[in-house]
């Protein structure tokens, strides 16, 4: 080998491989990604957007208006989501779960700041809870300023059982061909109510059978209507000089859908719960259905009638309570039936379905400037 070939080899630099190039260059500097074409209508979307905001600004402050003043002359447009322009339903789907899941971590992230700085959350408002206030709610029927209603109280049809000087004769009848639901409702009626019989009045007149009941000595007349083989409305007679209640029933549930037995049901009088009636209307009609049983519960047989208000809707549950061998805790077993009332008409006097004189009676539709927040009872 000659001197200058070795001179040649020694001047000879070693390259590295294209390869390990890459990887160097990879890991040093890493190529940018190439923009989409979604990317750029995003960025000019942005960028337009952001134009206008400046030019209605650069509008307010040649008006002499503030930042965040409110302009009553500049029109509001409607908030759209941009998620519902999207064509590609999958695509919708997966932006509107990852939108949900972002509010829902930034809920909770609120949330919990909130529990470390000790501050209340904010009351959740139902339809409940924005009642509009009625000019006949009572609050309190003891306070000073009530004398009117403790008057009318004092001398309305059901004064005299309140002052216990009678004790309630109730009597249960049907229409005149009744299914055997229907039957089988009114005999639940009677174990449930203490002093109450049944009549099977077939083709007698409601007066004739309001006369009967008055000369025989009941208190209450109860008149179980029917529609489609089912229980459907209930008329509330009290006797002698009445009123009269027509109330629809709903959610009908029987001892067989209750997986209930009615040997479950004792004969001693049950406690009777009246619970939310707080407007003048909603006092006579709690005062009606607690006048149907006995003012003196027996609580040897720990059962207890409910019947519960809300948004005009009574809701009338059957239980039976048991104390544990302390006696400090009470568990709750629903006898049943179970069923839901709502009031159609109340009537002064005793029934009259041509010539009476009706005290409330409800619209099938409410009113144009009636509000949904609106509630009578």
């Amino acid at each position: 080998m000659s001197s200058d070939d070795s001179s040649s080899d020694s001047e000879v630099d070693v390259k590295p491989s294209t390869s390990k190039a890459k990887v160097a260059q990879n890991g040093s500097e890493p190529k940018p990604k190439r923009k989409r074409l979604q990317d750029y209508l995003d960025e000019r979307a942005a960028r337009e957007a952001a134009e206008r905001a400046e030019e209605a600004l650069q509008r307010r402050r040649e008006r002499g208006l503030a930042d965040d003043e409110e302009d009553p002359e500049e029109p509001s447009y409607p908030v759209i989501n941009p998620i519902n322009f999207v064509k590609n339903k999958e695509i919708r789907h997966k932006r509107f779960r990852r939108m949900l899941a972002q509010k829902r971590k930034e809920e909770k992230a609120k949330k919990k700041t909130r529990q470390l700085e000790g501050t209340p959350s904010e009351p959740q408002h139902t339809i409940e809870t924005l009642r509009e206030k009625d000019d006949t709610t009572v609050t309190n029927v003891q306070a000073d300023d009530q004398e009117e209603v403790v008057n009318d109280l004092a001398n309305d049809e059901f004064c005299e059982y309140y002052q216990k000087s009678y004790e309630p004769k109730v009597l249960i009848t049907y229409n005149r061909c009744p299914n055997w639901r229907t039957s089988q409702f009114g005999v639940l009626l009677k174990k449930m109510i203490p002093n109450s019989h049944i009549y099977s009045r077939k083709n007698a007149r409601l007066k004739l059978v309001c006369k009967s009941a008055i000369r025989e000595e009941y208190t209450d007349l109860l008149v179980i209507n029917e529609w489609r083989k089912k229980p459907e409305g209930l008329l509330v007679i009290h006797l002698p000089e009445g009123p009269t209640a027509h109330f629809k029933i709903s959610n009908y549930k029987s001892l067989k859908d209750l997986r209930r037995s009615a040997e479950d049901i004792s004969k001693h009088r049950p406690e009777v719960i009246l619970n939310n009636f707080t407007t003048r209307l909603g006092l006579t009609i709690g005062r009606m259905l607690g006048a149907l049983f006995h003012y003196q519960p027996e609580f040897r047989g720990r059962r207890a009638v409910t019947f519960h208000n809300q948004r005009d809707y009574i809701f009338f549950r059957h239980h039976l309570y048991e104390f544990d061998k302390n006696g400090k805790r009470v568990k709750l077993r629903e006898l049943g039936p179970r069923f839901t009332l709502k009031l159609r008409s109340l009537q002064v006097g005793l029934f009259d379905g041509k010539c009476g004189d009706y005290e409330w009676m409800i619209t099938n539709k409410r009113h144009q400037m009636e509000s949904r927040r609106r509630f009578f009872l």
